[in-house]
């Protein structure tokens, strides 16, 4: 039965109602985007059992709860359907209309079926009907609920299971742990946590551990009597005395000193401390938060304090693994900026949809500012320009990012070098940028359409080895957008689709190769996805 749908508190009005589904996640789709605004966020889950969703003008139905269901209705959306199917391997296949409607994947234009495999839909695809409209295509595991947290948006299985994760631990005192990248929101967590808990009336007392030095850290945290050290001349209180009886938050907790784990430990398991010089312990009955983006279990974190933390854990899911909130945040933004969704280009929220956002809702939140300041300035923002202009978290959520863009151009680039086509318009190759990112800040020439020397034959292939024939990577090293890159690889005498290699020649590379297709992909000098979905296409493993 899929998460929750017994839950009559939070679980309204679903597609899912007549059927009883056993065992994996359904496929979902929500509207990311759509000229009535007030459609962004609703969801369709396939709950018909032969899993195949007929996608048109006007059909399925789609809905929030507490809302009525309604089809998408807009004038430029085909009538003739687009066919969703599931596939034996646990992926799907897209089927374009046979309309002259302009349909994208992943914000390319596509006019051939398309096998997209079980990770690439777990990742989210972003359907683009008429360029008006877009849609992410995603695995469901529970039902469309209003379960609201302050600060914490978002209409997918993530976002709900950690809404229902932060109300469970609000109605308790045991510690908590959250793990989460760079801007994934673990401070809105912990002030959610407080505000909904018996102590949301004391104070939440907030330290960033990242801050403190080793040789205050101790004073900081459990106080220090009169005269403990050079300059102390009055008793200090220490955040665990003034968090008594309320929360403590401690943000980046792998940043404690090494020297100072066991004084936490011990305060965790008894309540007890001595402040630095007092001759007697003290009691603190604080309620404590803890939060990272490190790995605290892989280095020398004090293993018995984290045995301690972990009594609830709550995993903050990053962006790119919940893409389909992305129209919900956006536009969340834009009305904190005091703009409609109509004033947003939408070719900036497809780009937007498509991007990894590896400084999570935190970037994506500047992103939109910027962007808005920019179309308000006459301008025509561009992606590349405004998340260049916001610098990539440092740490693990920096390396996670890496391996994110890897699985992204693992999808859209695959499907879009195998379909041969360039996007035209918002980002493409041709096409004059603003000059200006959203910030006012002038553009690097290598972000401005037109204004810069394009990246020479060796150039490009010296990239494509050096990012493992995968084109998104390969294309930020040079500066330039995917739409460019697709060109250079096109016009480039040294590189080949794969559509245009012998098959027998496939064969033999790959068993060369021993199977491997990144390694095979580089030996034949086409790009690693487009190989691999080739390959499939034609059967060969």
């Amino acid at each position: 039965m899929v998460a929750g749908l017994n839950d009559t508190d939070y679980t309204l009005t679903s597609p899912l109602r007549d059927a009883e589904v056993n065992g994996g996640p359904v496929l979902a789709l929500t509207v990311l985007w759509h000229p009535d605004a007030a459609r962004i966020g609703e969801q369709y889950l396939d709950g018909s059992g032969d899993g195949v969703i007929e996608l048109g003008r006007f059909m399925p139905m789609f809905s929030r709860p507490g809302k009525d269901r309604l089809p998408l209705g807009y004038g430029g959306i085909s009538r003739q359907p687009l066919r969703i199917a599931r596939t034996p391997d646990g992926g799907v296949e897209v089927t374009p209309p046979d309309s002259r409607m302009i349909f994208e994947l992943d914000g390319e234009e596509v006019r051939t079926v398309q096998h997209l495999g079980p990770e690439r839909v777990a990742e989210g695809t972003v359907l683009g009907l008429g360029r008006a409209v877009l849609l992410c295509l995603h695995w469901a595991t529970s039902l469309p609920r209003h379960n609201p947290v302050a600060g914490l948006l978002g209409v997918g299985s993530a976002a709900i299971m950690m809404r229902e994760q932060i109300r469970a631990a609000a109605q308790t005192n045991m510690p908590v742990l959250l793990l989460g990248e760079t801007g994934s929101g673990k401070e809105v967590a912990a002030r959610a946590i407080h505000a909904m808990g018996p102590r949301s009336g004391a104070p939440l007392v907030a330290v960033n551990m990242a801050t403190l030095n080793e040789s205050l850290a101790a004073v900081e945290l459990f106080g220090a009597a009169k005269g403990a050290y050079t300059g102390a001349q009055t008793v200090r209180i220490g955040l665990f005395g003034e968090a008594d009886g309320a929360t403590l938050f401690l943000d980046e907790i792998g940043n404690t000193p090494a020297v100072v784990q066991p004084m936490l430990l011990r305060v965790l398991e008894s309540g007890d401390y001595r402040p630095v010089g007092a001759p007697a312990d003290r009691h603190s009955s604080a309620r404590l938060i803890a939060a990272t983006d490190q790995d605290l279990y892989g280095g020398s974190f004090n293993h018995a304090l984290l045995r301690r933390l972990e009594s609830y854990v709550i995993p903050m899911t990053p962006l790119r693994e919940r893409r389909e909130d992305i129209g919900v945040l956006i536009q969340h933004f834009l009305a904190e900026g005091g703009a409609t969704a109509e004033e947003f280009p939408f070719a900036l929220v497809s780009d937007c949809a498509c991007y990894d956002w590896p400084g999570n809702v935190r970037q994506l939140a500047q992103v939109v500012r910027r962007a808005l300041l920019s179309v308000r300035m006459g301008e025509v923002p561009l992606l590349t320009a405004l998340t260049r202009s916001v610098p990539a978290p440092q740490g693990s959520a920096a390396r996670l990012a890496a391996s994110a863009a890897q699985h992204d151009e693992g999808g859209a680039d695959g499907a879009a070098y195998s379909a041969g086509q360039a996007r035209a318009g918002y980002g493409g190759a041709g096409q004059a940028g603003a000059s200006t990112a959203g910030s006012g800040a002038p553009v690097p020439a290598e972000a401005r359409r037109g204004r810069r020397t394009m990246p020479d034959h060796e150039e490009v292939l010296a990239a494509m080895d050096g990012n493992g024939w995968r084109i998104l990577s390969a294309a930020q090293s040079l500066g330039i957008s995917r739409p460019t890159m697709y060109k250079l690889l096109d016009e480039h005498p040294q590189i080949r689709r794969p559509e245009r290699i012998a098959e027998e020649e496939l064969r033999t590379a790959l068993a060369a190769c021993d199977g491997a297709v990144d390694r095979c992909a580089a030996q034949l000098r086409t790009p690693a996805e487009a190989l691999r979905r080739y390959l499939g296409a034609l059967g060969i493993s």
